[in-house]
């Protein structure tokens, strides 16, 4: 049951015990032993999902670097925008303590190897995506921008497309990143300085590594799908994630899971991140292990009725779908990406 939101016919307020109620209920078919299993993080397998990613992308340099074409480099900054995507999923990782078994590694690998390289920090993300968690669906959910204007028309959506793959969106997203950095660094923030020298250390190790190769001038794909494919990748994953649900007061209906091809695993979703309503019921599952939960889950009968679509060709066309009569009013709605 959901109740108005007063001023706002945009989204309802969730009824909070009928939250309550459905958590117990799908905790009922859930031994303890299994939670523990499934909630268990195994440090090798966050190792592999780091160096799976970088090794991605360097493939994509690499096939530039052997095979100089433009077809060769829209590949590439297709590959290396999702993967910088599938970073900051990583990042997203360390922020839930779950990408590391010690503390201290989780961080300072989750930053230094995932965060700081895509020009975000962990420092900063966690309490704001914590909140995102604790306050899902209300007016205090620091996302709730994200997905507020969708359903949107076809035309709307292609602009949004259009303004990401140019670069617009980007340098948005660089004005803002540097400003926070700035601001941060005056008010004396001790993780804000270490971002601002974390950003440029590692980028500047990338940049060498690539120049020591004999090729310097990649690092502008690295700049380049940063700006235009890992935005439109982001928006898609904010926008499947929990836009157009149908009920914001039910942890298995406000919240999308998205059963994904190889391929949009490769250029859409990586790091099992379209596993996003399991993740929400268990936050601090490791996303090696969101397949399994959700596997057990359908075996239990909880995901009848539950918000699992199958395909990003499906979200999109319900993002998509508001009658063009009316695009005006959409025609400047834009959607923030949050620090991701």
């Amino acid at each position: 049951m959901t109740t108005a939101n007063p001023g706002s016919d945009r989204f309802a307020v969730p009824d909070l015990d009928a939250s309550a109620k459905t958590n117990e209920a799908w905790h009922a078919r859930f031994s303890r032993d299994e939670i523990q299993q499934l909630l268990a993080v195994e440090s090798w397998r966050g190792f592999v999902s780091i160096a799976t990613n970088w090794a991605i992308i360097a493939a994509a340099f690499a096939g530039v670097a052997a095979w100089p074409h433009p077809l060769t480099v829209v590949v590439a900054l297709f590959l290396i925008g999702a993967r910088q995507l599938g970073l900051a999923v990583l990042m997203h990782e360390a922020s839930h303590r779950s990408l590391l078994h010690d503390k201290h590694w989780n961080d300072a690998v989750g930053n230094w190897l995932c965060a700081y390289p895509v020009w975000s920090d962990l420092h900063a993300y966690r309490p704001y995506h914590l909140q995102h968690h604790a306050k899902t669906w209300t007016k205090d959910d620091p996302d709730i921008g994200l997905v507020l204007p969708f359903p949107i028309t076809p035309a709307s959506l292609r602009r949004k497309a259009w303004r990401d793959l140019s670069g617009q969106t980007g340098r948005k997203f660089v004005r803002g990143a540097w400003q926070r950095s700035i601001a941060r660094w005056r008010a004396g923030d001790e993780h804000g300085r270490r971002a601002f020298v974390g950003f440029l250390a590692t980028n500047a190790v990338l940049f060498a590594l690539l120049a020591a190769l004999g090729h310097p001038l990649l690092y502008l794909l690295w700049i380049g799908a940063w700006l235009t494919t890992n935005t439109l990748v982001t928006r898609i994953r904010s926008i499947a994630e929990h836009a157009m649900v149908p009920e914001p007061s039910d942890p298995l209906r406000n919240t999308r899971t998205t059963l994904a091809t190889w391929w949009e695993r490769l250029l859409l979703a990586p790091n099992r991140v379209n596993y996003h309503l399991e993740h929400h019921l268990l936050m601090t599952v490791p996303h090696y292990k969101l397949p399994r939960l959700h596997r057990m889950l359908d075996a239990r009968g909880l995901l009848d009725g539950a918000l699992v679509t199958r395909g990003y060709r499906a979200v999109l066309e319900r993002a998509a779908s508001k009658p063009e009569t009316g695009a005006a009013a959409t025609a400047n709605s834009t959607v923030r990406v949050p620090p991701f």
